[in-house]
């Protein structure tokens, strides 16, 4: 027998006759005459190859082979309606998942916000989130793990798109006595003499920091990987700190100072990134296009 092309408006009349025994009252349940519903029913045979009913003047019964297609043909609707109620809550932001890849400054300052906004309309969708350095994000959406990263790499990288969200400026962290506190004019120069809590060299931060401060040497103290441990060492006076602003809510601490550096070309960029092949997922697609919306506020 040739493979047969069979289709759900098919198949639901064959489970509508199988259920009513009647055509006149299958044909009212799938809203078609009964000239159009007989002859789906019957293509449905042609196409089978096989007598599904017995029918006469008074009654249609199910053939033996009619029996045996109704368990494979319910099964097949329900399978359909599953996939179709599926694949509707995903568009409809019921269900879903996203994942994230982003910078920690990021992620523990200025993404739980937009997070707990994007919960409240769409409930269903369980949110992953990778807070880590700028590279591995990279890596996260290069290899398909992430949907997109919140990153200071930009579009160099082969296969990837990235937009620019925002230019992050930078400003010098001292404890409030520190000599550098009250200095009417901040310098490059001014502040490298001083002992320094530097970020780990791979981050972004340090990247920026030594790119604009280049041929400068800074005096090094300390060197770590976690904002948290810069501020409590800046904090216990052991040096001070060069920080981008989307990062000074680690900072807010009475015994601490923040201010501006206006030094050229020492900013920090930080870009969406994803892949330049395929579209996101309809979830992934709206929390994306918050987080456009809300940097660039």
């Amino acid at each position: 027998m040739a493979n047969p092309n069979l289709s759900t408006r098919q198949l639901r009349a064959f489970l509508a006759l199988a259920e009513q025994r009647s055509f006149t009252r299958a044909a009212t349940a799938c809203h078609l005459s009964q000239p159009a519903f007989s002859a789906l029913i019957r293509t449905l045979e042609n196409e089978l190859n096989t007598r599904l009913f017995d029918r006469d003047t008074r009654s249609v019964q199910l053939t033996a082979e009619g029996r045996l297609f109704e368990t494979s043909a319910r099964q097949l609707i329900g399978d359909f309606n599953t996939a179709v109620k599926d694949l509707g809550d995903h568009v409809e932001r019921r269900k879903g998942r996203v994942h994230v890849a982003a910078l920690p400054s990021l992620a523990a300052g200025w993404l739980p916000a937009i997070f707990s906004e994007f919960k409240k309309t769409s409930p269903g969708i369980e949110l992953k989130l990778s807070d880590q350095l700028s590279d591995p994000c990279i890596d996260l959406v290069r290899s398909g793990q992430a949907d997109f990263a919140l990153a200071s790499t930009g579009a160099s990288q082969a296969g990837l798109a990235a937009q620019l969200l925002c230019t992050d400026k930078f400003y010098l962290v001292c404890r409030k006595d520190h000599p550098l506190a009250n200095e009417k004019v901040l310098t490059l120069k001014k502040l490298a003499p001083y002992p320094f809590i530097h970020m780990s060299r791979n981050s972004s931060v340090r990247q920026a920091l030594d790119a604009a401060l280049h041929p400068l040497q800074t005096n090094t103290l300390l060197e770590v990987d976690q904002l948290a441990t810069v501020t409590g060492m800046v904090d216990a006076g052991l040096g001070i700190s060069v920080v981008p602003a989307l990062t000074l809510f680690h900072f807010e601490r009475k015994s601490l100072v923040t201010r501006p550096l206006a030094i050229p070309n020492l900013t920090r960029k930080i870009y969406v990134v994803r892949r330049q092949e395929g579209s996101l997922s309809v979830a992934a697609q709206a929390l994306h296009d918050l987080i456009v919306r809300r940097m660039k506020r």
